[in-house]
């Protein structure tokens, strides 16, 4: 059985550069084993360029971090395919691919990539495909159920494709990307004069159903889900998959508690000891695992999902 990794995934949501900076710093001394960096939602979030992104990356793998630089998940013009060039060519950090044309640029780079859960991989032969293009590593859609998983790496395997999974174990889901700006719509502002709102909602900006249901955030041109879905009770079943590593997606408080809460599961599950760690503290929304079981993924966890309360 190998030992699980922890990763933590780029941040989804607008934070001003200061924060930026300071969250990494802190991260660098996290328990992780790889750290992805970069704006993967909206092209309007510029508080890091492209420089930027590769600076600070060279920095944390200087200090021991295995650093990936993720491209943007929905590309949309000439100066967006300028940004993702400039990450694809530079020479030294790979790159998450969650977008085809990114494949293609790391292909032609001759640079092995990972393949980002935006590309959307269901199955064992667009898996294969993309391990043929240079994939080593790939996220399965935050979707896919347990079993599915399962059967499409039993697939692979026979198939002879050796890959690296990552899954995407904590954090609110990135579900959806529009060409439409829903944070820009709720302030009745036009996408391109969105006086970049998304600043204001860290977390992003929570959404209920008329019957004051929790049930989405917005987060610019992205649709997230309300809950945060954890893995956590599934640790020793992923484990024994045969998953490499786990995500961690940022939140704007606790990321370095729920980071630390990990490592003490993954510890434990290693050494063959039941886990005992309790991360609902460090979320301020109910936690949720309804797709990994199979059903909606708005069910909490060990909870059989009902549309109405």
């Amino acid at each position: 059985m190998k030992t699980l990794q922890l990763t933590l995934g780029p941040v989804l949501f607008y934070w001003s550069r200061d924060d930026i900076l300071r969250f990494y710093s802190e991260a660098a001394d996290w328990p992780l084993e790889t750290i992805y960096l970069g704006e993967a939602v909206c092209s309007r979030r510029q508080q890091l360029r492209g420089q930027d992104w590769i600076s600070l990356g060279r920095e944390l793998a200087q200090n021991g971090r295995q650093v990936v630089l993720s491209s943007q998940a929905l590309i949309e013009s000439e100066s967006d395919l300028r940004r993702l060039r400039k990450l694809v060519e530079n020479g030294e950090l790979q790159l998450e691919a969650n977008d085809l044309g990114a494949a293609r640029l790391a292909r032609q780079q001759g640079q092995p990539f990972v393949a980002g859960h935006h590309l959307n991989i269901y199955n064992a032969d667009t898996l294969a495909l993309m391990h043929s293009l240079g994939a080593r590593r790939w996220i399965p859609p935050v979707e896919m159920d347990r079993d599915t998983l399962s059967a499409v790496l039993g697939q692979a395997a026979f198939n002879g494709v050796q890959i690296e999974t990552e899954l995407f174990a904590w954090g609110r889901l990135p579900l959806a990307l529009s060409a439409r700006c829903f944070t820009a719509r709720h302030y009745n502002l036009s996408k391109d004069d969105c006086q970049f709102r998304c600043m204001e909602h860290p977390d992003g900006l929570r959404l209920n159903t008329r019957e004051q249901q929790a049930f989405l955030t917005i987060n610019g041109i992205q649709t997230m889900s309300d809950g945060c879905h954890s893995l956590l009770p599934h640790l020793a079943d992923i484990s024994a998959m045969g998953i490499s590593a786990l995500r961690i997606s940022p939140q704007w408080q606790h990321t370095a508690n729920v980071v630390s809460g990990y490592r003490q599961a993954i510890d434990a599950i290693t050494a063959q000891q039941k886990p005992a760690v309790d991360l609902s503290p460090y979320s301020d929304s109910r936690l949720v695992d309804g797709y990994w079981r199979g059903t909606a993924g708005i069910a909490a966890i060990g909870e059989t999902h009902h549309a109405h309360s």
